[in-house]
């Protein structure tokens, strides 16, 4: 063991010392890992020398996140403390679904979810972490579908005439969940967005006028702060307004936008929020936790206690008079790691303050990427932002301009020194950068940008070859 554990501590070293090295990734392909690599568990066992070589493969082959090269995700960066927090987790081996199993670990998630219910404007407010956004938006369903039909639980959920109203730029998870809880991605209603890709609070009245005249009942509106591709917000105060006059239940999808809230400069972002019904916000994004760390944050406890009801039956679970204290009582999940420790480590590190600063850092560099794109003729920004997500395309005379884009960021991957993604906006193919990676400086997005226009001449260069 005690091998295993000082080669750990050696490869630690190593990849973080690493973090200023030329590449982001080796960005291999399957047929690359499965030559170099052995997959396959062997028969029998190989001992340390096994293990040593599988963690060699698994760095080598592995996207360098806290690299100043990586603004492809909503998430990125190295936070010590937080990781120390992750050791931490495993070494316990702890389970959240009883405070009998996890004595201090359920006192800090509840500490954690009441700082972010205060955040979010839910003075009475509970929650509790969760596998994700994903899992998070699929709760504030549960939430809404418990809150138009209390017994739904027990004689089961007809979603034929239910529908859900969300943005067309709404992220994909609400079409999962409408997938298992038996809506149907047909019952998903997207509504338009305003050039900025913000919904449109006169779409959502006129959805919802359709659906009552055609017998449709409108369960539940999910607004964004946030969102996935242009990072938009939604306007939370006028779509509770229409929410709360059609008696509606309001879910804000803040998995991305919610760290705005620590900011006095950018909180006016989520204005309305505290009329929300519930909240999912992820820490894994904006504030730098390492995955997995994501909240889910309700007004109304008694409602997610109802549809966490199941554990009612499970007498075997709960042994002492902590009922308040047993996480597993508003849970969907039965096993659920201690992702808490973690965050509150962080917290305790920079406190409110230093998420703040964070915020607006990033916020602040956003801005300075935007302002290089601006000053080079071979670009354009593609979409207004709020956020730190930076829209972009290259320009060409002789490429048609999808093709182009695609084949630069094709391009930057294959030299491996930066990894953005691409997405759409209204059929064009647009460049995304995110800032969310606490390693990016001013110099470091310099050179994204002298990449950007390296790949662009490549590119020119290889189709004049062809021609």
């Amino acid at each position: 063991m005690e091998h295993i554990l000082d080669a750990l501590v050696q490869h630690i070293r190593v990849w973080l010392a690493d973090a200023d090295s030329e590449f982001t990734t080796s960005s291999p392909t399957p047929e690359e890992i499965r030559r170099r690599s052995r997959l396959t568990p062997p028969l029998e066992g190989e001992g340390i020398d096994g293990v040593l070589e599988g963690m060699d493969d698994f760095l080598r082959h592995s996207v360098k996140t806290h690299h100043a090269g990586f603004m492809n995700s909503l998430w990125g960066g190295f936070n010590a403390s937080a990781f120390a927090g992750e050791v931490l987790t495993a070494l316990a081996q702890t389970s959240m679904y009883t405070f009998e199993t996890a004595p201090f670990a359920s006192m800090v998630e509840q500490a954690i979810i009441k700082r972010m219910s205060e955040l979010v404007g839910f003075a009475d407010g509970n929650g509790v972490l969760t596998t994700g956004g994903s899992n998070g938006n699929l709760l504030g369903l549960l939430c809404a579908r418990q809150n138009f039909d209390p017994l739904s639980i027990q004689r089961g959920f007809d979603g034929r005439n239910k529908v859900v109203m969300v943005s067309e730029e709404s992220h994909y998870s609400v079409l999962m969940a409408a997938n298992v809880m038996g809506l149907g991605s047909s019952n998903v209603i997207k509504v338009r967005c305003d050039a900025n890709g913000c919904l449109r609070t006169d779409s959502l009245q006129d959805e919802i006028e359709i659906a009552k005249r055609s017998n449709l009942e409108v369960i539940c509106i999910i607004a964004t702060s946030g969102t996935t591709v242009r990072g938009a917000f939604d306007p939370l105060r006028e779509i509770a307004t229409i929410a709360h006059s059609n008696d509606i239940w309001l879910h804000v999808d803040a998995a991305w936008g919610g760290s705005c809230l620590f900011s006095a400069k950018h909180a006016n972002l989520m204005d309305g929020v505290e009329l929300a019904d519930s909240v999912c916000w992820d820490a894994h994004k904006m504030m730098g936790a390492p995955l997995i760390c994501s909240a889910f944050l309700i007004k109304n406890t008694n409602i997610l206690r109802a549809v966490c009801s199941h554990t009612s039956d499970v007498p075997y679970l709960f042994h002492n008079n902590v009922e308040d204290f047993d996480l597993g009582r508003i849970s969907l999940q039965c096993g659920r790691r201690n992702d808490a420790l973690k965050l509150w480590l962080a917290w305790r590190e920079i406190g409110d303050e230093g998420w703040a600063r964070r915020c607006e850092e990033f916020i602040e560099l956003a801005d300075y990427l935007q302002s290089l794109i601006e000053q080079q003729p071979e670009m354009e920004i593609m979409s207004t932002r709020k956020w730190t997500n930076v829209c972009f395309r290259m320009k060409s005379a002789n490429i048609e301009l999808n093709i182009l884009n695609e084949q630069i960021r094709d391009e930057i991957m294959k030299r491996g020194k930066w990894m953005i993604s691409k997405a759409m906006i209204d059929g064009q193919v647009i460049l995304r950068p995110v800032i969310a990676n606490s390693s990016i400086t001013k110099k470091s997005l310099q050179g994204f940008i002298e990449e950007c226009l390296t790949c662009l001449k490549i590119v020119q260069d290889g189709e004049m070859l062809i021609q």
